[in-house]
C-alpha cells in the first residue's frame, strides 16, 4: 500500500514567496502560536492588527472591539473600488492612520514595517494611536538569518524587474529596539524563532527541526524572525495640592547696618574744655 504524500498548503502571500511554502507556512505557525499565547490575556476596548490577514492575531484575544486592517502594500496593483474582489474591508495607508490618538489599547503589526515604504511614520502612528500602557506586538524577519538572505535576495530579484517595489525593507532586531526606545516604547518580550534552512519540502524542513531547538540555547539572535511586544510608557506628572508653606524671611527686606562716616562721628563726638 502507498504512504498517502501530504504537501504543505500554500501560503498566499507574494511577498515571502523567496522563502518558500514550507518556510512560509512555518513562520505563520510560529507566529500564530506566540501571538495566542502573549495577546490572550491582553485586556482593554480597541485592538487593531495592520497588514497580513492570514495570521489571525486577535483570535485569542477578548477584547470587544478588534479589527484587521490591510494597507497599501497588499494591493498588488489593484483598485480598492474593485466590486466583490478581495480589496473589500478596511484599507488604509499605512503611514497615516484614521484613528484619533490615544483610542486603541493594542496594534498588531506582523510584517507591516518592513513592507511598508516609510517604516518610521507607520511606527509613528502606532505610538500615536495607542492609550498610555497600551500594547504593541511586532513582528519580523531577521535580516541576519538565513532567512533574511533568501528574503533580501528575492526583493533584489523583483526591484530589478519593478523600481517601484518597495516591499522587503527588512528591519534588524536592534535597530527596532532603538526606534522603540526614542518614542517612549518599553521592551518587555523579545523571541527569536526559526533557525532551521529555508527548503522548498516540507519533509526536508521536518528532517532539519532539530535545528530549532539547538539554535533556541545556542545562537537565538540568529533566528530567521523576531518578535518583540513593548508597552507604551508616559512620563506623568503629580498635582501638588495647596498647603500653607512656611514662610522665609527675605534676605533682602532685611536691615543692612550702614559704616559711620568721619562726619557723623566728629558732629556726634562731645566737646573737650580746656581747663586754664
Amino acid at each position: 500500500m502507498a504512504s498517502e504524500i501530504i504537501e504543505t498548503p500554500p501560503l498566499q502571500s507574494a511577498w515571502l514567496a523567496g522563502l518558500g511554502p514550507s518556510t512560509a507556512r512555518s513562520l505563520l505557525d510560529w507566529e500564530q502560536s506566540h501571538a495566542d499565547a502573549w495577546l490572550a490575556d491582553v485586556f482593554g476596548y480597541h485592538a487593531l492588527q495592520v497588514g497580513w490577514p492570514a495570521l489571525d492575531s486577535l483570535r485569542a484575544n477578548r477584547m470587544p472591539h478588534r479589527w484587521t486592517a490591510r494597507t497599501e502594500f497588499e494591493l498588488n496593483g489593484q483598485p480598492l473600488t474593485t466590486p466583490g474582489g478581495p480589496c473589500e474591508g478596511l484599507w488604509m495607508d499605512s503611514r497615516a492612520w484614521p484613528w484619533p490618538a490615544e483610542s486603541l489599547d493594542l496594534v498588531v503589526l506582523p510584517h507591516a514595517l518592513e513592507q511598508s515604504s516609510d517604516p518610521h511614520a507607520c511606527l509613528r502612528e502606532a505610538e500615536r494611536t495607542l492609550i498610555p500602557e497600551g500594547q504593541l506586538f511586532i513582528t519580523g524577519i531577521n535580516p541576519w538569518s538565513i532567512w533574511g538572505w533568501r528574503q533580501r535576495r528575492f526583493v533584489r530579484q523583483q526591484r530589478m524587474t519593478d523600481p517601484q517595489c518597495h516591499a522587503g525593507q527588512l528591519l534588524s532586531y536592534n535597530r527596532l529596539r532603538d526606534w522603540l526606545g526614542l518614542m517612549g516604547f518599553e521592551v518587555q518580550v523579545s523571541h527569536f524563532g526559526g533557525c532551521t534552512p529555508t527548503p522548498q519540502s516540507g519533509l526536508w524542513r521536518k528532517r532539519w527541526s532539530w535545528l530549532d531547538r539547538l539554535g533556541q540555547r545556542w545562537w537565538p539572535v540568529l533566528g530567521g524572525a523576531y518578535l518583540i511586544v513593548a508597552t507604551k510608557r508616559v512620563s506623568g506628572g503629580r498635582l501638588v495640592t495647596s498647603r500653607a508653606w512656611r514662610k522665609v524671611r527675605s534676605a533682602a527686606s532685611s536691615t543692612v547696618p550702614v559704616a559711620r562716616t568721619d562726619a557723623t562721628t566728629r558732629r556726634h563726638r562731645p566737646r573737650e574744655t580746656q581747663t586754664p
